[in-house]
């Protein structure tokens, strides 16, 4: 059997990042029988962080596998199961109970919990999965640090971009910001703070066509797109902002959402259908972090608990 205890749970999981395993740690202490679904490997974006500096407990800091193979393990030793396969839809009864569709067949489960984070953009461009994690990122403020002193560009002319950009002024020797067309998109106070900083500079019509590097990255090939020209630029880090999305497609007609699709949750990751939560990345934040994750999945957990406690009150055997 692809589940070791049968399909009805009391708590399904979807995606197995940081709010993920917080939220299955939580169950699994609280003797709910819990199952875990995720399309790819255990720890999400976090997994593939090279280094933690900023998670509490670290000092000397963790790697990402590292610390999403400690949760993982930690969440298992109180019996939470782990699938691997996606999930495509999550229904609900007229009783109040979920199905949830995934590739290795239909489950149930009182409560639902939403993990499922965000989907970065990415180039697309030959060198970029390679070098991803040692020097390649999407994320300023989890790898900014490790780059003091360097020469780094990021990818992006929006405001994510930008204020990475100026985020990263605290650390690098130079930051050069490359965006395809003759104007920024960010709004015009971010614009005036980044043309300001005598860190930053830019190209202009420009794209990353590669990145370039065996073991790290050393550079980037970059494209005029207005003559096709080429030029082989240096630098220890690439940033790419080019946009992210949040990974609800199979919730959506259940999710009430911000105008950015991502899912809309109280201060207690109750979403608008009873015994649905959302946390972590895939909810209406203001910071997405490791540690916000964590504290999401954890207070999604014990609301899981104290829901099928008032149904259990309200329909006894």
């Amino acid at each position: 059997m692809w589940l070791q205890e049968g399909k009805d749970k009391d708590v399904a999981i979807i995606g197995a990042g940081p709010a993920g395993l917080s939220a299955a740690l939580y169950a699994g202490r609280a003797k709910l029988s819990t199952v875990v679904i995720e399309q790819g490997v255990s720890g999400g974006q976090a997994a593939t962080t090279h280094w933690i500096e900023n998670y509490p407990g670290f000092p000397e800091g963790i790697s990402g596998p590292d610390l999403m193979q400690r949760m993982e393990e930690q969440a298992r030793k109180f019996d939470a199961e782990f699938i691997y396969t996606s999930v495509s839809g999550v229904s609900q009864d007229g009783k109040g109970r979920f199905s949830v569709i995934s590739g290795e067949g239909e489950l149930t489960a009182g409560a639902v919990i939403v993990a499922t984070g965000t989907i970065p953009a990415s180039l697309g461009v030959p060198g970029e999965d390679k070098l991803r994690g040692v020097g390649v990122s999407y994320c300023a403020t989890c790898d900014g640090p490790f780059f003091r002193g360097k020469d780094v560009l990021i990818v992006g002319g929006g405001d994510t971009a930008i204020v990475e950009a100026l985020f990263l002024t605290k650390f690098a020797q130079r930051v050069t910001v490359i965006h395809r067309r003759g104007e920024l998109r960010a709004t015009k106070v971010l614009q005036d703070d980044a043309f300001k900083n005598p860190k930053i500079q830019f190209y202009w019509h420009s794209v990353v066509s590669e990145v370039v590097g065996e073991s790290k990255v050393e550079g980037v090939v970059l494209k005029d797109v207005r003559t096709g020209d080429t030029r082989l630029v240096g630098a220890d880090g690439v940033f790419v902002a080019i946009g992210s999305r949040p990974d609800t497609g199979f919730i959506e007609t259940m999710a009430k959402t911000d105008e950015r699709g991502y899912i809309l949750t109280d201060d207690r990751m109750r979403m608008s259908t009873r015994g649905l939560f959302a946390a972590g990345d895939v909810r209406a934040k203001s910071l997405r972090q490791v540690v916000t994750a964590v504290s999401d999945g954890a207070i999604a957990a014990v609301e899981a608990e104290k829901h099928l406690s008032e149904v259990k009150r309200a329909n006894p055997e």
